[in-house]
């Protein structure tokens, strides 16, 4: 199977470059399922229902969230309709919605999509992310009840990323970082079969301080002074992330490269 995921989208330069250019990757690339990072799409904090309508109509098969994901307030309500949305598995048990689920990609074969959130520097604690992801994987076993799976482990620490990584391993075809905006160069496979990239970057203009215009950044870096609200920046985005291809027998991962498409980023991908 060939899969696609992208980091976390950031705001409208983001949505457009999605919009653009996801339909013409799925093509290009012959991909069998797409996933997306969504909870910086609306203004750079958030993911509305608007919006993330328009990057499933992209062609996003799933779309992930994060810490932010109930910053827009609609998204309470819109997560229990629309179930192509994946939040936190490791969220307030009080939070609408699921954090892991099992999809259909082409050729009815099954994906199991899973996202959990890390401690490490994080503002509040949340609950612990190994436990969580145990229970989802002993349920849906690589290369037995479904034909991949994908987790995405949204938090600071690479150290924790990596982690998460290892524990995971033979157990998902993929373990992807995101929540930091910047994009790693460590896309490795491993023991047991299980790509591994600790941050799969932003879809967003990288000509600023992690997605966001830099006037603001820099003057409270300097000055310590906030003035502005922080303003997703507005230049031509690079869609960043990673490709794997898989093996539906055993869900192993057999191939992965990181994706770097568009924008002062352009660079590496599939061919």
């Amino acid at each position: 199977m060939r899969i696609l995921f992208l980091g976390d989208v950031v705001g409208r330069g983001g949505r457009k470059a999605v919009a653009t250019e996801l339909p013409k990757l799925r093509e290009a690339w012959n991909l069998d399922f797409v996933v997306v990072n969504g909870e910086n799409a609306t203004s750079g904090m958030g993911l509305s229902g608007a919006h993330a309508k328009g990057l499933l109509e992209a062609g996003a098969d799933v779309i992930t969230l994060g810490d932010h994901a109930f910053d827009q307030k609609d998204m309470m309500t819109f997560i229990t309709q629309e179930q192509r949305i994946i939040r936190p598995i490791n969220f307030s048990k009080a939070a609408p919605g699921v954090g892991a689920r099992v999809f259909i990609a082409t050729n009815s074969r099954k994906v199991l999509v899973a996202q959990v959130l890390g401690q490490v520097f994080m503002k509040r604690a949340f609950d612990d992310p190994f436990s969580a992801l145990d229970s989802v994987l002993k349920q849906y076993p690589m290369g037995g009840q479904v034909q991949a799976s994908v987790i995405d482990i949204h938090c600071e620490a690479t150290s924790e990323k990596m982690a998460v990584g290892h524990y995971c391993a033979g157990r998902a075809s993929l373990v992807v970082g995101t929540h930091t905006h910047v994009a790693t160069a460590d896309a490795m496979i491993l023991p047991g079969g299980t790509g591994y990239l600790t941050d799969a970057g932003m879809c967003g203009d990288y000509n600023s301080v992690i997605g966001m215009e830099k006037e603001e950044p820099l003057r409270r870096f300097i000055t310590g002074m906030p003035k502005d609200r922080f303003a997703p920046a507005m230049g031509e985005a690079t869609l960043s992330g990673v490709y794997i291809e898989t093996d539906d027998r055993t869900g192993q991962t057999k191939r992965i490269e990181m994706v770097r498409h568009g924008g002062i980023l352009q660079g590496a991908g599939p061919v």
